[in-house]
């Protein structure tokens, strides 16, 4: 799920590493937003609005909006659109407002 070839962009080499999304090891590339790692791996639905609960996915991608708000290394409210991602972090989709750990 990731484009790896491009008639203009040049896309520089990355380590790939580990983290945990919701209790599951996933991989992704370091320092892309944790947003693209999940995307890459298939996960559409990041964050419920709070108010009907229906699934929101990446929106803004520029961390101005809500949409993919989680709960990153028990810090809650996270944007993971403009996050990066580090070997080991623990993800976790942020059910509301979120809670401390």
């Amino acid at each position: 799920m990731r484009i790896a070839n491009h008639p203009i962009l040049e896309f520089p080499q990355r380590e790939t590493v580990k983290f945990v999304f919701d209790g599951k090891e996933v991989t992704g590339l370091a320092g892309e937003p944790i947003a693209a790692a999940l995307h890459a791996a298939g996960v559409r639905s990041l964050h419920h609005s709070s108010r009907f609960h229906r699934p929101r996915g990446l929106f803004c991608a520029i961390g101005n909006c809500s949409s993919c708000l989680m709960t990153v290394d028990g810090v809650p409210n996270v944007r993971i659109c403009v996050e990066p991602l580090r070997a080991g972090m623990q993800v976790e989709t942020q059910e509301g407002k979120g809670k401390l750990v």
